[in-house]
């Protein structure tokens, strides 16, 4: 994700601030070192600085971007050496331990194995006798009324 690039309200105020002065004289001295020429360098050096800010972002954002990608690229090549390692010795070698694996005599089953196969024991179906009544039995419907079944 792209940081954000940096604006200033302060910057947009001072430079309308500043054609405001100049419409006033361009060589604008108040005195005490209030001159036009000094706000404005002010005003470019904090333009400057946000341009050089943002600028730095893109580098920076750029630069974020290839470290993912490289990671990336470590992450599957990391899996792949693994994988070579079980392909050539096993994954129930000393070496596949070696290289981070963890060895298939090691592995734990994992709980919800456990859950699933005794909820399948539970679930198993079981044989039921049949409700149906026979030909010729009387039933009682929903309304009072005996029926003979046929």
């Amino acid at each position: 994700m792209a940081r954000q690039k940096r604006s200033s309200t302060a910057l947009q105020k001072a430079e309308k601030r500043e054609a405001g002065l100049q419409s006033i004289s361009p060589i604008l001295d108040l005195g005490n070192t209030l001159t036009l020429a000094k706000y404005s360098d002010l005003i470019q050096t904090l333009r400057s600085q946000i341009a050089t800010y943002n600028s730095d972002l893109s580098n920076l954002d750029n630069q974020s971007r290839q470290i993912r990608g490289t990671e990336q690229q470590m992450r599957d090549l990391s899996e792949q050496m693994l994988l070579g390692v079980a392909a050539k010795y096993g994954k129930n070698s000393g070496e596949y331990g070696k290289a981070g694996g963890v060895l298939k005599s090691e592995r734990r089953r994992s709980a919800s194995k456990h859950v699933a196969e005794s909820r399948d024991e539970l679930l198993s179906p079981t044989v039921i006798p049949s409700l149906t009544p026979e030909k010729g039995a009387e039933s009682v419907n929903g309304n009072g009324k005996v029926v003979t079944l046929t």
